[in-house]
């Protein structure tokens, strides 16, 4: 049975302990949706289709007289999830990255307009790196309790985006002392380009 992207992470998730959907998003938002996102609207359906699946079963679990559903992974969950972690596939990586596609497309903006783009992915790696850092005594927690592999993830996570910042600084340094103003580039339709 071929498990979606989403139904991948909410298996992950149930691992340990049985959640709520909220509970789910939640340790998503805190952890791999710096690399693995899902969304409310593909964890609630996600989970209705594992559950026919067989692969989590539901109870009802109300807290403080609300109504609350928690999750859990049944024995074909646990298989799965294995079945997954230790499969030979080939291993998908997918970046969808605004701001690199901007600094791509640069050329087409005066010398200013460019180094504002390189500088606002600086801005926003260094952001991404006080999030990743304010984990850390997490990380430190989970490896203390056992956990060693969300630490080495938090590891990858900070010293790719401590890297991005460094390339975009070193960028912006390249860009302020050695292009000189230009006018932005006009594509043209008719003109083949000679790139």
């Amino acid at each position: 049975m071929e498990l979606t992207n989403v139904g991948k992470v909410i298996l992950g998730s149930l691992r340990a302990t049985p959640r709520s959907g909220y509970e789910i998003k939640q340790l998503v938002d805190g952890s791999t949706r710096f690399f693995w996102a899902a969304s409310y609207g593909q964890i609630y359906p996600e989970l209705a289709r594992l559950g026919v699946q067989g692969l989590v079963e539901r109870e009802s679990a109300p807290t403080g007289g609300r109504r609350r559903t928690v999750h859990s992974l049944t024995e074909a969950g646990r298989r799965a999830l294995h079945d997954w972690l230790v499969s030979p596939e080939p291993l998908t990586m997918e970046v969808r990255d605004e701001g690199l596609l901007k600094v791509f497309f640069a050329d087409t903006l005066a010398s200013d307009e460019a180094l504002a783009v390189v500088r606002a992915k600086r801005a926003h790696h260094e952001a991404v790196v006080a999030r990743l850092e304010a984990v850390e005594p997490y990380a430190a927690a989970e490896r203390a309790g056992g956990q060693a592999f969300p630490p080495l993830t938090l590891e990858y996570g900070l010293g790719l985006n401590r890297w991005i910042v460094a390339w975009c600084a070193d960028v912006e340094e390249r860009l302020s002392a050695g292009l000189p103003e230009r006018q932005p580039r006009q594509e043209r339709a008719d003109v083949p380009s000679t790139r």
